[in-house]
């Protein structure tokens, strides 16, 4: 089992968010998170990367425990991420990006010629400022980022979100193309149902900080049945 979360509670302020959170991501595995907003996704993610202090439970990643181990500590093992939002480096080129994601893993070499052929206009606008690049650009940096420190896992935090329609099925394929072909495993969290639909080989559908459902086979392409953890 690549991920396995038990009984995870963890909060900001005092404030509960997740409650008794369990779910496994198995090696190579494609699995979606889904919820309406404030249910706790983002949350979870930022736990699992270790950029928020579980209060209770425990995260283990590759049969180790690595319930309070560090953001930094967790790239470094294997664990790569993109945020929601992107979070790129505006004022840095997108070299420059790339050049974080590397100092950041462990990849026993340089993966920048696997990401450009992925994301050919990364290439392109090598020398560009991320800050003036589309939203779906820097959505293809923010991934690229994270793929070049070679990560077994990767977390990626709605990757829809602020991106054209016409950009979004491409990000979508490129996903797939990074799992089948390095057998990434990764996690994901999506409000768009085509994207769910079309990424996922399963998924957990969240509500007040717990798991309430997972979806695979017919129930994951059942429209209706993912709406209703969708629509408010």
């Amino acid at each position: 089992m690549s991920l396995s979360i038990t009984s995870l509670k963890a909060g900001y302020d005092g404030t509960p968010i997740l409650n008794e959170i369990d779910c496994d991501v198995s090696d190579g595995e494609i699995v979606g998170i889904v919820g309406r907003n404030g249910v706790g996704k983002t949350t979870l993610l930022k736990a699992v990367m270790g950029l928020l202090e579980p209060e209770a439970g425990s995260v283990h990643f590759n049969g180790e425990d690595i319930t309070d181990t560090s953001a930094d500590e967790h790239a470094r093992g294997g664990i790569g991420y993109v945020p929601q939002g992107r979070d790129v480096f505006a004022g840095l080129t997108v070299e420059q990006n790339l050049l974080i994601g590397e100092n950041i893993g462990e990849g026993e070499e340089t993966l920048y010629d696997r990401v450009y052929d992925y994301f050919p206009v990364l290439e392109e606008r090598a020398d560009q400022d991320a800050g003036t690049m589309s939203g779906g650009q820097q959505q293809m940096l923010a991934i690229g980022r994270a793929l070049v420190g070679d990560p077994a896992l990767l977390l990626v935090d709605e990757p829809s979100e602020g991106v054209q329609p016409s950009i979004v099925q491409s990000i979508t394929d490129d996903l797939q193309q990074i799992n089948r072909d390095l057998g990434t495993t990764i996690l994901f969290v999506e409000q768009n149902l085509s994207v769910i639909q079309g990424l996922a080989e399963r998924c957990y559908a969240m509500d007040h900080g717990r798991m309430v459902d997972e979806l695979d086979g017919e129930a994951l392409h059942n429209r209706e049945q993912l709406e209703e953890y969708l629509v408010v």
